[in-house]
C-alpha cells in the first residue's frame, strides 16, 4: 500500500532539483503545456529521457546533478509523458520530430550538445540529419530505435491492434492498469531495465507508479510499446542517419543489454565517426548507472 509519507519523500528523493519552466508548444492548433527543468551554469546540455511507460526527465537527474557543477543541464518532458500535458492525440513520430525541432528553436541555445537515452536517439539523429547546425555534439546512452512489442516479433498490424485496445474508453483503461502495476512495473524494471533488482525500492517503484497514473496517461505510452514511435524502420535506415553526420557523435552502450538491441548499439558503435564506450547497464543505464555514464561523457562535451 502506498502511503503519503512514501509519497512526500519520493517527491523529494527522485527530483532533479533544478529550476522547472513551462514551454506552451502549439501542434495543429492545440496547445501543449511541456514541462522542463534546468541546473547549473555554464555550456548547456540537453538531456532527453527514454521513451517508455514511465518516461519523465526525472530519470536524468543523476546526470544533470553530476554535469551540473560544469554544464547548464535541461531535461525535458516530452509531450504525453511526465509533467507535460498528455492530450489524447493519435501519438506517431512526426509530433515529436516536430517537437524536437521547436522546442531546440524556441528554448535553447544552438548548436546545443545533447545527451539522448533509448528510443529518443533516432529522433535526434534525424533531426541533426536535417538541420545539423541545431547540434555541437551528440551522446546517445543505450541507444534503441525499436518499441517493445516490435522486438518481441508483433507485426505491424498486431501491435496497431494492440495500441488501439488501450486507446479504448474501457478495455484501454484496465489494460493500462493492469500493465502499470507496481507489481508489473518491478517486473519490467528487473526484466530488461536494471541490473541490479536491489535497487528497486518501493520508493523508487512508487515513484514510476505514480508517473503512469496522470490523466490522459495512456495514449503516448500505448504508441511507444506497439512500435508507433519508431522513427526508423530498420537497423539499416538507422545505422544510415548516424554515418551520415558530421556532428561529433559518441554512444554509451550498456553490456547487460537485452541481445536485439545490444547487436543494434554495437553495429552503431562499429561506424567509423562514432566514438564508444561500454558501461554496466542495461536499457535505463542512463539512470542506473549514471555516474559512470557522467564519467564517460564529460571529455567528451
Amino acid at each position: 500500500m502506498m502511503t503519503n509519507l512514501l509519497s512526500q519523500d519520493t517527491a523529494v528523493k527522485f527530483n532533479i532539483g533544478g529550476a522547472v519552466h513551462e514551454y506552451t508548444w502549439n501542434y495543429q492548433n492545440q496547445s501543449v503545456r511541456v514541462v522542463y527543468e534546468i541546473l547549473g551554469n555554464g555550456t548547456p546540455v540537453l538531456l532527453l529521457p527514454a521513451f517508455s511507460t514511465v518516461s519523465m526527465r526525472s530519470e536524468m537527474s543523476g546526470i544533470a546533478k553530476q554535469l551540473s557543477p560544469h554544464f547548464q543541464t535541461i531535461a525535458v518532458d516530452f509531450p504525453g509523458f511526465g509533467d507535460s500535458s498528455r492530450p489524447a492525440f493519435d501519438y506517431q513520430p512526426a509530433i515529436y520530430h516536430q517537437f524536437l525541432r521547436d522546442f531546440i528553436i524556441n528554448c535553447l541555445q544552438t548548436p546545443i550538445a545533447v545527451v539522448a537515452a533509448g528510443h529518443s536517439s533516432a529522433y535526434v539523429l534525424e533531426l541533426a540529419n536535417k538541420q545539423p547546425s541545431l547540434f555541437s555534439r551528440i551522446v546517445l546512452v543505450a541507444p534503441t530505435w525499436r518499441g517493445p512489442l516490435p522486438t518481441m516479433g508483433l507485426s505491424r498490424d498486431q501491435a496497431d491492434i494492440g495500441k488501439n485496445l488501450v486507446r479504448s474508453p474501457i478495455v484501454g483503461q484496465l489494460l493500462y492498469k493492469l500493465n502499470t502495476a507496481p507489481s508489473f512495473l518491478s517486473w519490467m524494471y528487473r526484466r530488461h531495465v536494471y541490473v541490479d533488482a536491489n535497487k528497486l525500492t518501493p520508493e523508487f517503484v512508487e515513484h514510476k507508479w505514480r508517473n503512469t497514473q496522470k490523466s490522459g496517461a495512456r495514449f503516448a505510452p500505448a504508441a511507444f510499446v506497439t512500435g508507433n514511435l519508431d522513427a526508423v524502420h530498420s537497423r539499416t535506415e538507422y545505422l544510415e542517419l548516424a554515418s551520415r553526420l558530421n556532428i561529433p557523435l559518441m554512444v554509451i552502450i550498456g553490456e547487460s543489454s537485452p541481445p536485439k538491441s545490444r547487436a543494434d548499439m554495437d553495429a552503431l558503435a562499429a561506424l567509423p565517426n562514432v566514438i564508444s564506450v561500454t558501461l554496466p547497464g542495461t536499457l535505463g543505464m542512463h539512470e542506473e548507472y549514471s555516474q559512470e555514464v557522467v564519467e564517460a561523457i564529460t571529455p567528451f562535451l
